[in-house]
C-alpha cells in the first residue's frame, strides 16, 4: 500500500512534470541546438585561448565570451574576480604564547611550533584555550564545544593516525580559533621537523577566518600547563575521552606572512530572476568550469584546448541559460548561471565563490554542475551523486518523462575514484546544497592537446542539455526545495 506521504508528494509534483510539456518550455528546449553547441565549443576552445589557464589572458577572454552572451540573453551579468597570492611563512617572527597564572611560555616557529595548515591569523589570534585528550571518536568530537576558542589537542598513547585524522578534522570544522596539536615527539626530533624556509604556498581569496593549524612541542609550554593543572602523561594514557575548559590559558598566535605575488582570477555569473514573488528569493545554480591546463611546452601543438573539459560544461551553461530566458520558460525560482575559473588548480573559483555567493547561500536550493559532456557514449550521461538528495529521483522522473532525448541518466561508474570529491559541485554540496554532477568519464585526450572541439559529439550534448533544462525546471517550480538524504548529510556538509 502506498504511504499517504508518498502519495501526496506524487501529486504535488504533478504539476511541474505536466508544464514539462507545454509548447513553451518544448520551444525553449529546442533552442539547444548541436550546431550552437559546436559553435561554442569552437570559440572557447579554439587555440587564441590558448588553453585557458588561471591565471591567464586567454582565461580572461573566456570569462568575457561568457559574460557578453549572458548579457545578449537579457541577464544580470557580472564577474567575480578572487585574490590568488603568493605567500611564505616567515619562521623567525613568528611565534605561539601561552599565558597562565602570571607565566608566559613562547613556542617559536624556529624550534618549538610548526605550522600545518588552515589560514594564517592577519592580525594575530587571541583565544582562551580548552584540553581534548583520550580515545575521542568523531562522534564524541562532534560534542564538544570548541568554537572561538584555541583547541589543545592530546594524541593518545598509541595512537591510531587515522581515526586521529577524523576526530582533527571533526574539530577543524567545527569553529575553533586554532587547533595545537601537543606532539608526543623528543624535542630534538621535532625540531628537526620545522622547515627552515617555508615553502610559497598560494591561498585564494581573503583571510577567511578559518582556523590555524599548529603542532607545538610541550617542553616549551611546561609552566603555562603547569599553572592550570595540566598533566600531560596522564592526558595522553587516559582510557576515556576527556575535555577541560582551561579559562585561565591563554593563547597568542603571532604569524608573520609575506605576500610575494598577489593575482586576480574570474567566475562570471548570469542571474534570471523567476517569475513567482513567492520563489524568486530562492535559486537554482547552473555550474561548469571554463578554465583548462594552458600550455604543455616542448610539443608541435601544444595548446590544450580542453574541448571536453570544459568547454563542453561552459557551453551547456550558455545554452541553458539562453532557453530559460525564452517567452515562457522563465520558471519561478531565479537561476545562477556559472562559470568557474580555477577548477584544475584545486577547485578555486567555486571554493571562492561558495564562500562569496551574491545571494545568501542558504537561498540556494541545488546546484546542477556539468563537467565533461561531450565524448563517450551516445546514449548515457552519468550522473554522480543521485544517492545523496531527492534530486536522484526527481532526475529519474523527470528522464521517464522525456523518452524522445533518447538520453539515460545512469548512476556513478566509478565510485573508486571518487569524482564527486574533484569537481565544482563538492564546494556547494559542502554548504549544505544538494547537487547532481553531470559527467560522461574520461577518455584517452583527458589533459591531453588531442582534447580538441572537432572530436565532440554536438548532437548527443545538445540532448543531454535539453534533459538538464527539464531538470532545472522541475526543481525550480517545485513547491519544496530538494532535501537530502540523512546520513549522506551528516557524512558530506561542513
Amino acid at each position: 500500500m502506498m504511504r499517504l506521504s508518498t502519495l501526496i508528494a506524487l501529486l504535488l509534483t504533478a504539476g511541474p512534470l505536466a508544464a514539462q510539456t507545454s509548447r513553451p518550455l518544448s520551444q525553449a528546449a529546442g533552442s539547444i541546438t548541436a550546431a550552437d553547441v559546436s559553435r561554442r565549443i569552437g570559440v572557447i576552445a579554439d587555440d587564441t585561448m590558448m588553453g585557458r589557464d588561471t591565471p591567464s589572458r586567454g582565461l580572461d577572454l573566456t570569462a568575457q565570451y561568457v559574460v557578453d552572451q549572458f548579457r545578449r540573453l537579457g541577464l544580470k551579468s557580472s564577474f567575480q574576480r578572487y585574490p590568488i597570492t603568493r605567500r611564505r611563512l616567515e619562521p623567525g617572527q613568528s611565534r605561539v604564547v601561552f599565558s597562565a597564572g602570571g607565566r608566559h611560555d613562547s613556542a617559536s616557529f624556529t624550534i618549538a611550533a610548526r605550522f600545518e595548515g588552515g589560514s594564517v591569523p592577519e592580525d594575530g589570534s587571541r583565544a582562551r584555550a580548552v584540553l581534548v585528550g583520550g580515545p575521542h571518536t568523531t562522534e564524541t568530537a562532534a560534542r564538544l564545544d570548541v568554537r572561538d576558542k584555541a583547541v589543545l589537542v592530546v594524541p593518545p598513547s598509541p595512537a591510531d593516525p587515522a581515526s586521529l585524522q577524523q576526530v582533527l578534522r571533526v574539530l577543524f570544522l567545527a569553529g575553533p580559533r586554532a587547533l595545537v596539536i601537543l606532539s608526543p615527539a623528543d624535542s630534538a626530533n621535532f625540531a628537526n621537523t620545522i622547515p627552515k624556509a617555508y615553502p610559497e604556498r598560494t591561498v585564494i581569496g581573503l583571510p577567511t577566518g578559518r582556523p590555524v593549524s599548529l603542532q607545538v612541542h610541550p617542553s616549551s609550554i611546561r609552566n603555562a600547563l603547569s599553572a592550570v593543572g595540566v598533566d600531560l602523561a596522564e592526558v595522553r594514557t587516559a582510557t576515556s575521552p576527556l575535555s577541560r575548559e582551561l579559562s585561565e590559558l591563554e593563547v597568542v598566535i603571532e604569524m608573520k606572512d609575506t605576500v610575494t605575488s598577489s593575482l586576480t582570477a574570474p567566475n562570471s555569473i548570469g542571474i534570471l530572476e523567476g517569475s513567482d514573488p513567492r520563489f524568486k528569493k530562492e535559486y537554482v545554480v547552473y555550474s561548469a568550469h571554463m578554465d583548462h591546463v594552458g600550455i604543455t611546452p616542448g610539443q608541435t601543438d601544444s595548446i590544450n584546448n580542453g574541448a571536453d573539459d570544459d568547454a563542453s560544461g561552459t557551453a551547456g551553461v550558455i545554452e541553458l541559460a539562453e532557453a530559460f530566458s525564452r517567452r515562457g520558460a522563465r520558471p519561478k525560482r531565479s537561476m545562477i548561471f556559472l562559470t568557474v575559473s580555477g577548477e584544475e588548480k584545486g577547485l578555486w573559483g567555486s571554493d571562492y565563490f561558495a564562500n562569496n555567493p551574491p545571494v545568501p547561500v542558504k537561498q540556494i536550493v541545488a546546484n546542477i554542475n556539468i563537467d565533461m559532456i561531450g565524448r563517450n557514449w551516445p546514449d548515457t550521461i552519468v550522473a554522480i551523486g543521485k544517492e545523496h538528495s531527492d534530486l536522484g529521483a526527481t532526475l529519474e522522473r523527470v528522464n521517464r518523462a522525456h523518452p524522445e532525448l533518447r538520453m539515460t541518466a545512469i548512476d556513478d561508474r566509478w565510485p573508486e575514484e571518487r569524482f564527486y570529491f574533484r569537481s565544482d559541485h563538492y564546494n556547494f554540496a559542502r554548504k549544505g546544497i544538494p547537487v547532481l554532477f553531470f559527467f560522461n568519464g574520461v577518455h584517452e585526450d583527458y589533459h591531453e592537446v588531442t582534447d580538441s572541439p572537432d572530436k565532440i559529439n554536438s548532437e548527443k550534448e545538445a540532448r543531454i542539455l535539453k534533459l538538464l533544462f527539464h531538470l532545472g525546471q522541475e526543481i525550480a517550480n517545485a513547491p519544496g526545495r530538494p532535501e537530502w538524504n540523512a546520513e549522506s548529510y551528516k557524512e558530506i556538509v561542513e
